[in-house]
């Protein structure tokens, strides 16, 4: 823990007791429908998936990069509808249809947007695990907000039949991406909606748990990602044996990681080697300590239970509320709850009456 500055150790003790037994974290209910419910027409209440036709574009952004996006729409003539954009480094290629989990907002009506982050499967450009905000005095900078604005820019002006608003939401990483997108956002940004957002990898999620090292956890996620660009949770990891445990014992020093398989190939885990306490690189990719002063309605999700990213939800909101977020509240109905990192895979039910 050397080199750990003492008052990020002790992150959660400012986040006031109360939020510590709730179950929700949520905008004050008149903001949010100030704000947020000027929504598509609503259509029945009945939730069957409505008929959408889904195609695939690529979109520049700033660096010239261009970006694997999948855009569905509700088939024949409709009222001008908003987006819902969910960002991922996991693969769109299966975004062909409406999932399931999101058969209550087709219900109500908006075109869905996917996209694989850059350098993901067939985005352009290079992927940089929780890549942090750009030097805002390097003009030719991008990150994952700036993505995410360019992308936004493309959509107003080339899919036809929108209403100018878009939603952004994601789970785990894809949650990160969504912070990301309330930073620096698009004025046609009006909601977003980071559950289980990874946040913090050093304090409390993910890699490590407040400075402790998530040895399987860290080796095989990162070589995943790194050492593929189109295979998450696999990509060609080195473990030969059912036991994991037994394999971890064959390695003896971390050191014959990157000897041994790694061969420099993986980023982080050289990060994990180079940076083992809390230092600047680590804090740069920190997002609760660049969300200074918030302006898009927030909707932070998260699960007790959750072994990857719980803490990211509790210092997301505890960061909304320092900078100052009108209407930030505490309520006791909903979704703070005993689940894993993603329930399913799926946005949480709360999110069924956020509208953008």
């Amino acid at each position: 823990m050397a080199g750990t500055d003492h008052a990020e150790r002790s992150y959660f003790t400012r986040i006031p007791h109360a939020f510590l037994s709730v179950k929700t974290i949520r905008l004050e209910a008149a903001v949010m429908v100030a704000v947020l419910s000027l929504a598509a027409p609503a259509l029945a209440q009945n939730v069957a998936p409505a008929a959408y036709r889904c195609r695939f574009v690529q979109v520049p952004v700033r660096d010239g990069i261009h970006l694997n996006t999948s855009v569905c729409e509700p088939e024949g003539t409709h009222a001008p509808l908003p987006f819902i954009l969910t960002r991922t480094p996991y693969g769109i290629a299966g975004d062909t249809v409406i999932p399931e989990s999101y058969r209550f907002f087709a219900a109500d009506g908006y075109i869905f947007v996917s996209q694989d982050i850059r350098g993901r499967y067939r985005s352009e450009g290079q992927f940089i695990m929780q890549r942090p905000l750009h030097d805002s005095r390097d003009t030719s900078g991008v990150d994952e907000s700036t993505d995410t604005y360019d992308t936004v820019a493309w959509l107003l002006t080339n899919i036809p039949g929108n209403n100018g608003r878009v939603g952004v939401l994601g789970v785990s990483y894809p949650g990160f991406l969504a912070t990301m997108a309330g930073i620096h956002p698009h004025p046609a940004v009006k909601a977003i909606s980071p559950q289980a957002p990874m946040t913090d990898t050093w304090m409390g999620d993910d890699f490590f748990h407040q400075g402790a090292f998530r040895l399987s956890y860290g080796l095989e996620y990162a070589g995943s990602m790194e050492l593929s660009s189109d295979s998450p949770l696999s990509g060609q990891l080195p473990i030969d044996t059912w036991d994991t445990y037994e394999w971890y014992e064959r390695l003896g020093s971390l050191a014959h990681v990157d000897t041994r398989y790694f061969h420099g190939r993986v980023p982080t885990w050289r990060a994990f080697v180079a940076h083992p306490a809390y230092d600047a690189f680590w804090q740069s990719r920190a997002v609760q300590r660049i969300l200074k002063t918030p302006v898009v309605p927030t909707l932070t999700v998260g699960g007790w239970w959750d072994q990857e990213d719980r803490y990211g939800p509790l210092a997301t909101y505890a960061a909304l509320v320092a900078g100052g977020h009108r209407g930030a509240e505490l309520s006791g109905d909903g979704p703070l709850e005993p689940w894993r990192v993603a329930p399913a895979g799926q946005p949480h039910a709360s999110c069924r009456s956020w509208h953008v």
